[in-house]
This record gives C-alpha cells, structure tokens and sequence, in this order.
C-alpha cells in the first residue's frame, strides 16, 4: 500500500493546536492565511503521494552502491530529488536574501513529514542541508554566506553535518579531527568521521560538509571544538581532499547514503572556519536543534504510514467472526483487539504530530516575535518541547511500526507487505540527533530550572487550562476524558516539582534516573492536553453545523487516548519519584 498524505489531519492540528490561526492574526507570519497554508500543504501532499512514494519500496531493496569512491543512489531518486527541489520545496523555509521562500517552520515542519512518510531515506538529506542553512545564515562570514546559501537553499548544493568519530559518539569531548591555519586564512582538516548522512551521492554537483575539529592549541574538551566549511568541490572547481571510504550496511532506512568520511590524505581538506574559534558546539547546535525536530518528525511520519497500511490491511484481511456476525468471516479491522491496536496507532501518531507541531510554532515565535519578552518566552517554550518531540516522537514511531507489524500478522513478518521496511527504518531515528536518553536528560537537567522552573510551570498551566474548558463542556461523547486527564496533569506536576528539587540540590543521580520516565509522562500529559484542543474544535465545529465525520472521530480518539494510553501516567510518575533505588545495587545485579 503507498501513502496518503493526511493533509486534513495536518492542517487540524495546525489550526487547533499549534497556534496557526493565532500567529495569523498576531501578524507573526506575515502574509501567509491558513487557507494559503492548506493549498502549499495539498501541493506538497500530492508530490509526497505521487512522486516519492512510489520509490519507497525500490529504494529499500536497491540501497546505494559505492564503486571506485562513488556513490549510486537507487533508480529513479536523481530524478525525484531534482524535481523536488525544481518545484521549490528545498527553498521552503530558506532566507530570501538567498533565494529562499522565507515561509515559517510550522509550515517546512508539516512539509518534512510528509517527505519522511513518503520515504524516510529521502526525506532526511534535506533536512541535513535545512539545517546547515540555518547554521550558516547565523555564524557564517559574509563571504561564506554569499558563497554557499544561495545554492544551498535552492537545492542544487546539499550539506552534511560531521560530529561522530570512532572514540567520540555522544562524548565530543573525545573528539580528534584536527584544524590546521594556513597562512590564507583557510584552515586543513584531517580526520575520520562516521555515520555521515548522505555524506556522498550523485544528486548534486557539489557537498557541503560542516566539520567539527579541534586547533592546535585548543582546550581540552568540549570548550575546545571549532566548526568548519568543507566543501567536496573547491571555488575554483578542484577536488577537495576529502572522500567517502565506506557505506554502511544498515537495518533500514537502505537507500541513504551512511558514509564514513576520510579529510585529508594528501595534506589536508581545505576548510573555512565557522563562528568563533573553539565555539564550534555554539555553531553545530544551531543545525541540531534544527534536526531534531525534524527527526521527531520523521517518528511521526514513519507512524502514519505505518498505521495507514495497517488500517488497510485490517480492513481488507478476514479472520473470524465478529461479534453478533451472523455468518461468514469478518475483516479483522471489527475485532476488539485489533481495534484497539489501530486505535493506539492513531492516537499516539496524534499526539506526537502535535507535540511537534507546538515546538515549531514555537520556534517560529522565538525568531519573529517583536516583543523581546514575548520573543524569549517563545524560544525558551521550544527549548522545553523540542526534546519531547524528538524523543517521544521517535518512541512511538517505534511502537507503532511494531504494532503495524502485529496487525499484518505473519504477513507483518514478511518483506513483501511493507509492514516490516517502516519497522527497520523507524529504528534509526530514537538514535542519532541525540539519543534519546540524551533528550531525557536535556529535558530535565538543562529545560526545567528554565526561568527558575517558570517555563515548564507554564506549559502545565496551559494543560490545566484545557481541561477546565473540556470540564465544562459536559458533552457524553467526552466519557471520563477530563477526569482521566486532569489526573495526568498532576501527575506531571508533582514529577516536575520532584525533579526540579532533585536538580536544585544536585543530585544527579536521582534526577537523571528520572529522566526518561519523566519524558513520557510529560508527553503523555502535553499530547492529551493537545488531543482535547482538538476535540473541543471538533464539538464547537459540529455544534455549528460542520457535517464533517472527521470531527466525530476527533473526540473519539481523544477519548480513547485519556482512556487508555495517558492512564499510564500513575505509574510512570511513581518511577520518578521512587524508582531511582536501583542505582544503590545496579552494578551487582548487572554482574550477576
């Protein structure tokens, strides 16, 4: 089964949830109305169905193929990626003084998961070069800037971000690439890096690669790390001294190209320093935090095209009978279990869409507010969001390839159907751009104290605020809703005022033993919260004559979600607060 895009339930969320409508009439966007902002999201949902799609399954099967330091991408991927950035989807959100549409990142962000559900392979080069823009247009000379961004933006050029060595995965401090001044004011670099995404192919003409290596006389550590330029092709057109060694053999996501990357064989890449020296972190976080998001959304989209080809699948298999059949089999999609399966696909690929939704708004905010204030808010609201999106997101991205899997039965198990392709690719994305014990951390030690805890005491408030006004409803179709999710709420809070504690008074251990539990709770909490938004717009649309069947299932599913996903948030804020006991006898149990 190929890929719809659920451009309906996109343009929902927006509206109802991450704030679109608001930030329209608050001037932030500019120009662009929500029904401008429907019409660019059909646009990108036909090509996602029509174009990229179609190449999901070829490009699993075919992977890339390395010969003689080239890489081959799948049949028909040069083509697709040349028509993506010709009909000016690489542009999207890029700056206009670059030939950039300038459009906001709710809107690339909507844009970016439909390309990763379309085919997560393709979709996740782009969001390398995206995020190298961003970082460029931020620290870059003048000079570089009018060098790379223009072709950068417009796609004809792409970028990688090289951090991961050998020795230094998470740990950068343990990085060894070495920077070399030249008496030019260049810069040669020699080192390895690894897992380098789309680090070479033959989409493009030219690479960019961001590069972080140490100076001969930087300090030890992270404090020590500068970021550089490094192009495959120099200005002049020459070959730079830079080259892919290796392609990785990889559990999914088999049509991008994972490269390992050699600088310097013949004296040293040339390379141009970006932002101050020794603050390459300062600089490569810029791309990260970019990324990030982009990779909880790929959780998102790797969940909806796996609960759409489950949906299909359920309706179309027949097993059983269904209660009160008086006859024959039935399609599984009508059993209780299966029902439930499928619900819990769609209600947890809900929550996250929105989760993530809220963070680029968020982000979008931060950069266009005019208020100062207003501005520091924003940003500090998605610092607090962004590891909930990307961690939670790619979890459940997780889960729901899985339960894909389950619902297809043995057939789930079998290459054929599909089911199992979106189960390997989906299992990268909790890994790299941060592992998601890293989110959890982040989220805890560094995004709570925010403001002396007022950031995340905010955004409670706001769940809070939802609920009352779901209390008040009354409506019978609600069910316990409310109540279910009131308690949700409380719990987060009385994990968060544990947790803030913890790191008030250093101690680490307790916190971060808390710190993925903690994570879940809080996106169990800001996801119902999200879900409820959604279905007071539904129950205010139909009660004024909206027909729309769609608005129905909104309340059911955030019905269903209160019911029986966020009544998880008992035990969870349990492990917070008592379950870091097992850091006393870890290493015993451990070694037995």
């Amino acid at each position: 089964m190929t890929y719809r895009a659920p451009v309906s339930d996109i343009v929902f969320t927006m509206r109802h949830v991450a704030g679109l409508d608001w930030a329209v009439a608050d001037g932030v966007y500019g120009d662009l109305s929500a029904d401008l902002a429907e019409t660019i999201l059909g646009e990108a949902g036909r090509f996602a169905n029509d174009v990229i799609a179609p190449l999901n399954r070829d490009g699993d099967k075919h992977g890339v193929v390395l010969k003689d330091g080239v890489v081959t991408t799948a049949p028909g991927w040069k083509a697709a990626y040349t028509a993506w950035t010709e009909a000016g989807w690489n542009a999207l959100p890029g700056p206009v003084e670059y030939g950039g549409q300038g459009l906001p990142t709710l809107l690339n962000s909507a844009c970016v998961e439909m390309w990763n559900a379309a085919s997560m392979a393709f979709g996740i080069g782009p969001v390398l070069t995206m995020g190298a823009i961003e970082a460029l247009n931020i620290h870059a000379t003048e000079d570089l800037k009018s060098r790379y961004l223009e072709k950068l933006v417009s796609g004809e050029w792409t970028a990688t971000m090289n951090l991961t060595e050998p020795q230094a995965g998470s740990d950068l401090a343990a990085l060894r690439s070495r920077a070399e001044p030249s008496s030019d004011g260049t810069y040669r670099i020699t080192g390895q890096k690894i897992f380098i995404t789309y680090g070479e192919h033959d989409l493009t003409d030219n690479i960019i690669h961001l590069v972080l290596a140490r100076l001969p006389d930087a300090p030890a550590g992270t404090r020590g790390i500068s970021l550089f330029l490094v192009p495959k092709f120099l200005p002049d057109g020459t070959r730079n001294d830079v080259r892919c060694h290796s392609i990785e053999h990889k559990l999914g996501i088999h049509a991008s190209p994972t490269c390992t990357m050699i600088f310097g064989d013949n004296g040293g890449a040339v390379g141009w320093l970006v932002g101050e020296e020794n603050r390459g972190l300062n600089c490569m976080f810029t791309m990260m935090n970019n990324a990030r998001l982009a990779v909880g959304l790929q959780g998102v989209a790797i969940a909806e095209r796996a609960y759409q080809q489950a949906l299909g699948y359920a309706n179309e298999r027949k097993q059983g009978r269904a209660i009160g059949a008086v006859e024959g089999m039935s399609p599984i999609a009508v059993h209780p279990d299966v029902q439930r399966n499928l619900l819990t696909m769609k209600a947890l690929t809900a929550a996250a869409r929105a989760i993530c939704y809220m963070t680029a708004e968020a982000i979008d905010r931060a950069h266009l507010e005019e208020d100062p204030a207003r501005r520091k808010k924003a940003h500090e609201r998605a610092s607090l969001l962004t590891p909930v999106a990307k961690a939670f997101s790619t979890d459940i991205g997780m889960e729901v390839a899985s339960i894909g899997v389950q619902v297809h039965g043995g057939m789930g198990f079998i290459e054929e159907t599909g089911a199992a392709q979106h189960y390997r690719d989906a299992r990268i994305a909790p890994i790299y751009e941060g592992t998601n014990g890293i989110q959890a951390i982040d989220l805890v030690v560094r995004k709570l104290p925010l403001s002396g805890g007022q950031t995340v005491r905010a955004q409670i408030a706001a769940m809070r605020a939802t609920v009352a006004r779901l209390m008040k409803e009354g409506t019978p179709a609600f069910g316990t809703t409310a109540a279910r999710l009131r308690d949700t709420i409380e719990s987060l809070d009385r994990a968060t005022s544990h947790l803030l504690q913890q790191v008030s008074s250093n101690a680490q251990g307790e916190a971060l033993a808390g710190a993925t539990p903690y994570l879940r709770l809080f996106a169990l909490a800001q996801g119902g919260a999200a879900l409820a938004e959604m279905a007071l717009a539904a129950n205010a649309a139909m009660a004024g004559g909206d027909g729309d069947p769609a608005h129905a299932g909104r309340i059911a599913l955030c019905r269903f979600f209160a019911e029986n996903i966020a009544v998880g948030a008992g035990g969870l804020e349990d492990t917070v607060l008592n379950g870091a006991g097992f850091l006393q006898d870890a290493t015993l149990a451990l070694a037995s």
